[in-house]
């Protein structure tokens, strides 16, 4: 199967991290490769065998299967002995509840992002940068049955998506400049056409205060997005709303939409 690339993303820039951070003494690789192992479960995937894990992590097989054996026993991994194949325990889970449940910004914006989501037909999610990709924290979607079906703990591309390119036009120049070197590496090919995006959105984002992706990620997908830091200094986070694009148009989004997302970034600044 195709790899996506959300998880190419994911697995080349998590071998960087490694590689990079072996440099450092202090560094416990060991324990590196544990957590990247962990990273290589993509929402939606039930469970990984160990060659997948061992492909995704770019690790050795031999290498995998101590580091799997281990999570195990910790907890952290399960193991299905019928297919051979391991799930996210509960001990993985219990970190990511109580990560989600120190985002207090996710109370106060669910009531925005919820009537945005019924007036738009849309699906609006709450989004926060890991490495190449934003991945949402949280999500509200309208009753209308034609939205994205895309949860909390999905995994987008940074510089393809309107959450993504609104947190680079946010973000410091300094950290920007990092991220879309470490793109280019990711794909030569594809380079020149996602830089131009990118230095679109930014130019829109002064011009219009967001940032758009209509069909930039995907071709049947509209989306708009603006990035905001929350007063209390915590990191950038992303508000998008999205849908299919014969359901969103371009003008509808950024003539009725935009103005009400504005106004609740302009709330969601202040906690």
């Amino acid at each position: 199967m195709a790899q996506s690339v959300e998880e190419r993303v994911g697995e080349q820039a998590g071998a960087a991290r490694v590689s990079n951070a072996k440099e450092d003494r202090h560094f416990v690789t060991a324990l590196a490769r544990g957590l990247e192992l962990l990273s290589c479960f993509r929402s939606g995937e039930k469970m990984l065998g160990n060659q997948e894990l061992a492909d995704r992590a770019r690790l050795p097989k031999s290498t995998v299967s101590r580091l799997t054996y281990t999570l195990t026993k910790l907890g952290y991994l399960q193991y299905d002995e019928e297919v051979g194949k391991y799930r996210l325990g509960t001990a993985s889970l219990a970190l990511g509840s109580a990560m989600l449940s120190k985002l207090d910004i996710r109370q106060y914006a669910r009531p925005y992002m919820q009537e945005l989501a019924d007036l738009s037909h849309a699906t609006v999610s709450l989004g926060m940068r890991d490495r190449l990709s934003m991945i949402y924290v949280e999500n509200c979607r309208s009753q209308a049955a034609l939205t994205l079906r895309l949860d909390v703990g999905a995994r987008i591309p940074i510089a393809l998506t309107a959450m993504g390119r609104a947190y680079l036009a946010e973000t410091l120049d300094s950290e920007r400049a990092d991220i879309l070197e470490r793109v280019r590496e990711l794909d030569e090919l594809k380079w020149p056409a996602i830089r131009d995006g990118v230095n679109r959105s930014l130019e829109e984002y002064r011009r219009l205060g967001c940032c758009t992706s209509f069909g930039d990620w995907q071709r049947d997908v509209n989306a708009i997005a603006v990035a905001f830091r929350p007063a209390n200094g915590n990191a950038i986070l992303s508000i998008n709303c999205g849908g299919p694009a014969f359901n969103l148009s371009p003008e509808f989004l950024l003539n009725e939409v935009k103005p009400r997302l504005l106004e609740a970034v302009e709330r969601l600044r202040r906690v």
